[in-house]
């Protein structure tokens, strides 16, 4: 999955729609390929993101869960150790490279 894309369900509080609409613009971008679209496709991305977050919104609104709400300030620590951890490794393996 796309690293910009982050999981959305189980917040406290809830995720809201500009988080729902980031991620489906995320989504457009790497389905097409390009992060800006030309003129002659911009009512295409653009449709494809209303459509992608209206769907989204209705998925996360379905879902159901037993587990204790995530907090984004915990997760967003976790992000930043994986990262670290990726970081670490790519810095070990160009240096055995040389």
């Amino acid at each position: 999955m796309c690293r910009n894309i982050r999981c959305l369900h189980n917040f406290e509080p809830a995720t809201t729609d500009d988080e729902v609409r980031e991620a489906a613009l995320q989504f457009v971008r790497k389905v097409s390929g390009s992060t800006r679209p030309s003129r002659a496709n911009a009512a295409a991305f653009d449709q494809a993101i209303d459509e992608i977050a209206a769907a989204t919104r209705r998925m996360l609104d379905q879902l159901v869960t037993n587990a204790p709400p995530k907090s984004r300030e915990l997760e967003a620590i976790k992000g930043r150790e994986r990262h670290e951890k990726r970081m670490e490794r790519e810095v070990r393996s160009r240096t055995a490279a040389v």
